[in-house]
């Protein structure tokens, strides 16, 4: 029998996904800030033949957030410096469209797409937390207006990234011509939220341009994805509910006339191993044990706009609260206030539960290898990212035990045979819209 291979990224979030990850002795307690640490997984992450390390990221805090989102480099800034570290793993990071402009981000994530060689990726968020208007003097949009925004705005991106033909700069010393200014483009976009003339002054990399990432269940975010995304990151955590939200992504791609190939679903997963079920279900519990209660709630609140959750009753069923949430992380309040309701939970329990996920993927090497494949094979999944409850611990077991049995039973390789990461993704390079448009009028 013979298959694709899986792929694999590694988030960097310092210490770990587990809110109070920098209180586990596999870990620093200043990862967030620790550039040896972010450097040393990222080799790591290389070696292992992981396709890209990714970084997320957000605009606002207050005094109950999350530890690592206090204190944390911004994602461009650290990507370029691991590019200088490595050389063939992809390099993923978030920037908002609702507090940015496209000129300015078209040209970051160009810029970091030459100097790596072809190894860049944009994941574009829309912006949950209202909170983030204070920090830019603006008015947050609402959850419709952000997806809307983020339409014009990838638009104007990509016609910026096609600003400069592959062969516009010909630096001729003898006749003295640098470039070929009818290989130069302008964008001249006028839209409802944007005007931008162009050119970029950065040419294209080896890749064409940045591959695109997206993170978003609510039905914006899907027909979004299937748009626009060439890798889309998901938090879905059963098998059943995977399959269907690829189904619809990919459904949604070929709709807009992309093929299934054009778009990755890469779920994001962290495993917690041991030689046995029941040694793995301990280091579970040694990461629960991290939390409190008190830290529970606040991270609960983050999902609904920092909301404070400490005025209700711990064991009484999860509170009525309307509409709070509804323009921050929809996809997830909705997701809570059901799980809630189906499964009369409290609100202690949803805390903790959300605090600490359990998740699919605990057991033993050989169960969470059979997991891995399983969502493989089922369409659920076209590579995962690792989302560590804690990085040390969780990327070492991980590393060395369920890579090599991957790779033993065919689905893996642990080596990365390209230098782009659209490559090694299986994504197609893409041609300069205006070099092609220029093709299309000749034929």
């Amino acid at each position: 029998m013979t298959h694709n291979k899986i792929n694999f990224g590694l988030m960097l979030h310092g210490a770990g996904g587990h809110m109070n990850s920098w209180r586990h002795p596999s870990v620093p307690t200043d990862a967030s800030v620790n550039i040896a640490y972010n450097v040393n997984l990222a080799k790591r992450a290389e070696a292992e033949g992981l396709a890209f390390v990714f970084v997320a990221d957000g605009l606002y805090i207050n005094e109950k957030s999350i530890p690592h989102f206090l204190n944390r480099f911004e994602p461009l800034t650290l990507l370029s410096f691991l590019a200088a570290h490595t050389s063939k793993i992809g390099l993923g990071g978030t920037v908002s469209t609702s507090y940015s402009d496209p000129f300015t981000v078209a040209r970051q994530f160009a810029s970091l797409d030459l100097l790596s060689g072809g190894r860049a990726a944009w994941n574009i968020v829309t912006t949950p937390l209202e909170g983030t208007a204070k920090n830019y003097g603006r008015p947050h949009p609402d959850h419709t207006l952000r997806y809307e925004i983020a339409s014009e705005y990838i638009d104007v991106v990509k016609g910026l990234w096609s600003s400069w033909e592959e062969d516009a700069f010909i630096r001729n010393r003898e006749t003295g011509q640098f470039f070929d200014p009818k290989k130069m483009h302008r964008v001249n976009h006028h839209g409802k939220f944007f005007s931008v003339e162009g050119p970029l002054n950065i040419q294209r990399s080896r890749q064409g341009e940045p591959v695109i990432f997206q993170a978003g269940a609510s039905d914006s975010g899907i027909h979004f994805a299937s748009k626009y995304a060439e890798a889309v990151f998901t938090h879905i955590k059963d098998i059943e509910g995977a399959k269907n939200y690829a189904k619809r992504v990919k459904d949604g791609a070929v709709a807009h006339g992309r093929s299934l190939n054009d778009v990755k679903i890469l779920p994001g997963i962290n495993p917690i191993v041991g030689r046995t079920k029941e040694e793995a279900e301990e280091k579970f519990r040694v990461i629960r044990n991290l939390v409190n209660i008190e830290d529970a709630l606040a991270y609960l609140g983050r999902y609904f706009d920092h909301h404070d959750f400490t005025q209700y009753d711990l064991d009484k069923p999860f509170p009525e609260i309307g509409d709070i949430g509804k323009n921050s992380f929809r996809s997830t309040s909705d997701r809570i206030k059901q799980e809630a309701r189906e499964q009369g939970l409290t609100l202690r329990e949803v805390a903790l539960n959300e605090t600490t996920q359990h998740g699919d993927f605990i057991g033993s090497y050989d169960d969470v290898t059979n997991r891995i494949i399983e969502w493989f094979d089922n369409g659920a999944a076209d590579g995962f990212i690792l989302t560590m409850q804690v990085s040390g611990q969780g990327f070492d077991d991980f590393s060395s035990e369920i890579l090599p049995r991957l790779e033993e039973r065919g689905y893996f390789d642990r080596k990365l045979h390209h230098n782009t990461l659209r490559e090694n993704l299986g994504l197609a390079i893409p041609s300069n819209r205006y070099a092609e448009n220029e093709q299309i009028v000749a034929a």
